[in-house]
């Protein structure tokens, strides 16, 4: 007798549901890595929602406490009192801490993104010249516009 290599062997019943079950297994196994990934997406999404939630947070206390600045500095210029000068020290150096530093503007060119002219005066064209309100940056963020005079080299006209 002549064995026949060309036919394959029948699949028994047994064989039919080993394979029916395995590829149940792998439909499930995909179905699990497409809710895990959307789990993870979903958990990155949330923590960077609660990131910019305190970011934001943040950011609005520190701006309403920049009027008190304004204050400090303005007593400071009136009343000399080492207690006065203390408290706005420690208070400039929490606010170092948060990330708020001042934007320096006197001598430098006019830029509108950080600047706000108030007034135009003589002196270097597009120089600021003066600051009349200082501005602030938080972190890499511009959190108040400096006020400030800038020169030109024109002549004001009334």
């Amino acid at each position: 007798m002549k064995k026949t290599q060309d036919q394959p062997k029948p699949k028994t019943k047994m064989e039919d549901v080993v394979v029916e079950q395995k590829n149940e297994v792998d439909e499930w196994k995909l179905k699990y890595l497409r809710a895990l990934a959307d789990y993870q997406n979903l958990e990155k999404r949330s923590d960077e929602r609660v990131s910019h939630v305190r970011m934001y947070a943040a950011e609005m206390v520190l701006s309403r406490l920049l009027p008190v600045v304004d204050t400090f500095s303005k007593v400071q210029e009136h009343i000399k009192d080492p207690g006065l000068d203390l408290a706005y020290k420690e208070l400039l150096s929490v606010l170092a801490e948060q990330g708020v530093s001042r934007i320096e503007v006197v001598g430098k060119e006019f830029n509108p993104e950080e600047m706000d002219c108030i007034e135009v005066v003589s002196g270097k064209q597009n120089e600021v010249v003066e600051e009349v309100v200082p501005g602030y940056r938080f972190r890499d963020k511009v959190l108040r516009v400096a006020r400030v005079k800038v020169g030109t080299s024109a002549p004001k006209s009334n």
